[in-house]
């Protein structure tokens, strides 16, 4: 049976124990609030809004989360003078940034994907936030899941924030547009 880790390996890079029992705990309980196994992280799509391709929930994050530690990388070198990147908090945040997506789709009896009853009243930026408060994830890595969507347009994003947002819509445009 695959566990947390298994499926999103890069919670390694996370120095903090504290912090790490904290991410995988917030998934655990977002798989299991939204009625899923863990197994199903590899088989819930991403989205509902792009169609003609088969990229899974862990499979989007893990490519979000390797993205947005590589902006990281370079954005600390170059600016290193102007600002410090906590990467701690850039990869919970990053690992986290859809988390709620657990709590937006459900699964149709025929096994397509929908639009649950929460995610009609609160998109997974809201719910994934919300979990992690819950989950005691510290105010920083809530910024990061409440603001790496068009929630967080107009208002202030952290430099870990935005480097999400950057990566996160860098893996979701490109399908969308094909």
């Amino acid at each position: 049976m695959p566990t947390i880790s298994k499926i999103f390996p890069q919670i390694l890079h996370i120095q903090s124990q504290d912090l790490k029992d904290k991410v995988m705990n917030c998934w655990e309980q977002a798989v299991l609030r939204g009625d899923w196994i863990i197994e199903d992280l590899e088989r819930m799509p991403f989205s509902l809004l792009t169609t003609g391709h088969d990229i899974t929930l862990a499979e989007h994050t893990r490519n979000v989360t390797d993205c947005s530690l590589a902006l990281g990388e370079i954005l600390a070198r170059a600016y290193k003078h102007l600002f410090k990147i906590d990467f701690d908090i850039l990869t919970a945040g990053v690992l986290l940034h859809d988390v709620g997506k657990c709590l937006e789709y459900c699964r149709r009896p025929d096994g397509g994907y929908v639009v649950s009853a929460d995610g009609k009243i609160r998109r997974h930026p809201i719910s994934g936030c919300a979990l992690a408060a819950e989950m005691g994830l510290p105010e920083s890595v809530q910024h990061i899941i409440a603001a790496h969507s068009k929630e967080g347009d107009g208002g202030y994003r952290s430099p870990e924030a935005w480097i999400v947002h950057f990566a996160d819509f860098a893996n979701f445009e490109p399908l969308r547009s094909r």
